[in-house]
């Protein structure tokens, strides 16, 4: 592992400051973008209370295009709370308004691939998850929360290197608290030719087809309660 990979990893596991960069705080990565969606959750949320106890799924769209999400995972109670185009920072953000207010038992996250693709570092996504687990912790000290591991695609071939190193930081932090569990979709995603599997992603070569969500609740269902 990199050098620089090992400090981060070790101020994440102590609870240290990270730099963020200039990036974190551009007019880009403005939650406010989101507001119209957010009270699109919030009014669906009204109309149909999510169960109590449920699995909150959460994050960029990836989630939010997971249009099979029930019928994927049968025997538990999901919710997709996935909002389009989002970053980690902006899940931060809107906690308080889609996630904890349902109570959920545990809460599943894919979000980062944006973030790297706006210019985000491996650093800062890291610093971000961990900055969503703590507002989650604070409504909730007991609450599991899962990271699907950001996925390698065909548009972000190009950062792969930079998603490689944001999962393993993430990997690292949540092995050190028995909360957190991280969901490793990425080597499943690599074809023989150790490239993405082109049937797993639509045309744009960044979302995914119905084959790669039924890979996803194939490796996702062995880490639900």
């Amino acid at each position: 592992m990199h050098v620089r990979m090992i400090l981060v990893a070790l101020a994440l596991l102590l609870g240290l400051p990270t730099l963020r960069g200039a990036e974190a705080t551009t007019n880009k990565f403005n939650p406010a973008r989101f507001e119209k969606e957010i009270v699109a959750l919030e009014n669906s949320a009204k109309t149909n209370q999510p169960p109590k106890n449920a699995i909150i799924f959460v994050g960029s769209s990836s989630i939010k295009k997971w249009t099979t999400l029930k019928q994927d995972f049968p025997k538990h109670k999901v919710v997709n709370h996935g909002f389009g185009g989002s970053v980690i920072s902006d899940s931060v953000f809107f906690a308080d308004r889609i996630v904890t207010p349902y109570k959920p038992k545990m809460v599943v996250m894919y979000a980062g691939d944006n973030d790297l693709g706006g210019g985000k570092t491996p650093e800062v996504v890291a610093a971000d998850f961990k900055a969503f687990t703590e507002k989650v912790w604070a409504a909730n000290k007991k609450t599991k929360i899962a990271y699907i591991a950001i996925k390698p695609s065909i548009k972000r071939w190009n950062l792969v290197d930079k998603v490689k190193e944001a999962n393993s930081l993430i990997e690292a932090y949540c092995k050190s608290d028995k909360r957190l569990d991280f969901i490793d979709v990425f080597p499943a995603m690599l074809g023989t030719d150790g490239k993405p599997r082109p049937e797993l992603l639509v045309e744009d070569g960044l979302h995914m087809t119905p084959e790669g969500y039924k890979l996803w609740t194939s490796i996702v269902k062995k880490h639900l309660p």
